[in-house]
This record gives C-alpha cells, structure tokens and sequence, in this order.
C-alpha cells in the first residue's frame, strides 16, 4: 500500500519522536490521575436480590464474585429476540479469557451478562469458543438498573455495551462501584490498543465498534459483506 505519508532522515525522526514521547508520557500522567479518582468515587450499596440463569441453576449477584472480593461485569448486548450476540461485543469478549487468568490472581472475577435466554447465550458461546462466565439476567431489573439496558422513544429497548464493577465485603455487603459504556471500555479491547501501534492506526472511517468497516464475528472474517448486529450499525 502506498500513502503520501512524509519520509524523513532518523535524525529528523528523533525529534519527531521525542516531541510525541513528552505528550505521551503527558497522557500517561493524566490517565493515572484519573485512575486515581475513579477509585476514590463513593460506592453505592446493592440492596436489590437480582437473579441470574446460569449453569448451576437460578444465582444472586453474590455468587457470581466466586469466592472474590471484586466482580466485573460485561454487559454484553444480546436481546431476548435476538439469534447471535453483538459483533462489538464479541470483539471485546474475544479478550476475555485470556485476561481472566490473570485476574483471578488479582481476587477479580470477570463474567458477562445478557439478558437473552441462558440457552442463546449457551449456543452461541460455544459457537464463538468462549469459556468465560456468561449468566442471563432475563427477567431481573439488573440491566435496566445498571443502565445496560435502557427504553427508547418507541417503546422499544435499546441494548448498552459496558462493564461494571462491583466489591464484596468480608460481612458478604455488595457495592456498586463503577460503570462505562461505548468508547469507555473499549480500552478491554486489546486488539485496539496493538493498532494503536500501528502504521495505519484503526483505519477505521466511523466511530466506536464501526462494523459496516472491519469489525465481525471472529468466525466471519472470510464472509463478505461484513455482517451488522441489531444496535451497533
């Protein structure tokens, strides 16, 4: 592929590259800063017996930590009606249990939640080769709480990617602690983070999850057209 992009001397390069380091390390400053005051966010008491499907049966939001103090969870939009999960989605969970390892031994549990039937999720977990924790709210008011899930103007439900965090005390009290949606987890992805280094970047024309340009299901890379999910494009 050929780009008019501009060639220059290593010397000249040095300095480009010794100017972009200073806002880079600039960025890195500030994103600890904020790291800081996520964790320093007031946490919100979980006082609401939510129920999830799950393969041992009908679970409370406490026992999806596993024996942890900390749980994350990936909303995952994949509606009652739907037939296969969200291509965004699955590029993200695409991530998860290769992260999950290192997790566990950092007292974090990660699952998703999705509030089609567990047989759906079920089906299409094993299509995608996934073994992460994936449980159905179907029928409980966690997404909707969780904004996860939120009314649209037509009556309709609107389906929300995002994560929340959640802390379980030694008395076994469950709190809220942290959520994001869209561009705010897309960071979980680390695909982007690696075509962030790239010479072409994203080379994406759209925003967030732009499937009409590049992102599929992994299972459908060779399929042409790239093939849209209900609430991304």
């Amino acid at each position: 592929m050929q780009t008019d992009h501009p060639v220059v001397s290593r010397a000249q390069w040095e300095i480009a590259r010794e100017a972009l380091l200073r806002r880079e390390k600039e960025l890195t400053r500030a994103h600890d800063a904020l790291a800081r005051e996520r964790l320093a966010l007031p946490w919100v008491k979980v006082d609401k017996p939510y129920r999830f499907q799950g393969a041992g049966g009908s679970l409370e939001l406490a026992e999806l930590f596993q024996g942890r103090s900390q749980l994350i969870v990936y909303h995952f939009m994949f509606g009652p009606d739907w037939e296969e999960g969200c291509v965004g989605c699955s590029f993200l969970a695409d991530h998860m249990d290769s992260a999950a390892m290192h997790l566990r031994q950092h007292d974090v549990t990660v699952v998703a939640v999705s509030r089609a039937p567990l047989a759906k999720l079920d089906a299409f977990k094993r299509r995608m080769g996934w073994s992460f924790p994936w449980y159905s709210s179907e029928g409980s008011d966690f997404n909707f709480d969780l904004q996860a899930t939120t009314p649209k103007a037509d009556g309709s439900m609107e389906e929300n990617s995002g994560a929340s965090a959640f802390f379980r005390d030694p008395d076994g009290e469950i709190f809220h602690t942290y959520s994001s949606f869209a561009r705010g987890v897309e960071r979980l992805a680390g695909a982007y983070n690696y075509l962030d280094f790239a010479p072409l970047g994203r080379n994406e024309k759209g925003p967030h999850f732009n499937l009409g340009d590049w992102v599929r299901h992994h299972d459908r890379y060779d399929d042409a057209p790239a093939r849209a999910c209900h609430a991304c494009g």
